[in-house]
């Protein structure tokens, strides 16, 4: 059968919805935390597309953050949507880990009997900073060293600066093989995730309760930051 042009009927294109912001100046961030970069700010009455949703940090009891098609992330707590809950799909940046082994808990650290100078990703041996290397090198086959993308990682409490400069998520939302990061301290901290439950992870690292040595705790998720490589 011959069709004309005029013969054929398109279906209309749905377009997504767009929703005002309320707050007076409100900032779109690289991660869905206020500890994340700012890329832009929305002004009161401004309305944004909202392309995905994602559970991020508490913002006046509301977790979800939205994200814009600024590809930036907004607290929803400040668009109003008319819901509490999400209403678009939720974005992906923020995945569990595929590997089955992330989350296997055990001292395998390969200079767990020499600590002492350099190791060959550039961090000093039997701390924090060279047993997380060791994972993600190990666990996540991530060829990650002091260097990564060009940026030097160095002390734990300059880690989530770093990430977010080479373009990686960092939020307050644990995952199983994500790198917990605090800045407390004069140098900061790094761990494994390797168990997550409810508000609660359990993490492994060096360098903390024993010195040059291994080991585990489980404590609140609010502790740290988490690097999502």
């Amino acid at each position: 059968m011959k069709f004309t042009a005029t013969a054929l009927l398109l279906a209309p294109v749905a377009l997504a919805a767009k929703y005002p912001i309320t707050g007076n100046e409100v900032n779109c961030r690289s991660g869905p935390s206020t500890s994340s970069d700012i890329v832009t700010s929305y002004k009161k009455g401004d309305e944004v597309q909202v392309t995905c949703q994602i559970d991020g940090e508490d913002i006046f009891g509301n977790t979800i953050w939205d994200q814009t098609e600024d590809g930036c992330y907004v607290a929803d707590f400040y668009v109003k949507t008319g819901s509490n809950a999400f209403v678009t799909e939720a974005c992906n940046a923020d995945e569990g880990d595929s590997n089955p082994d992330a989350g296997l808990m055990a001292n395998d650290y390969p200079y767990k009997n020499g600590c002492g100078g350099v190791d060959k990703w550039n961090f000093y041996k039997c701390q924090c900073t060279s047993f997380v290397a060791w994972r993600l090198n190990d666990r996540k086959n991530i060829k990650f060293t002091n260097q990564y993308k060009g940026c030097n990682f160095g002390n734990a409490n300059t880690w989530d600066e770093c990430a977010k400069k080479v373009g990686l998520t960092v939020n307050k939302k644990p995952k199983v093989g994500a790198v917990a990061q605090s800045n407390a301290g004069s140098y900061g901290h790094v761990a494994w995730v390797s168990k997550v439950s409810g508000s609660k992870v359990t993490i492994e690292e060096y360098n903390w309760a024993t010195s040059e040595g291994y080991g585990k705790r489980t404590v609140a998720a609010s502790t740290f930051n988490y690097l999502h490589f």
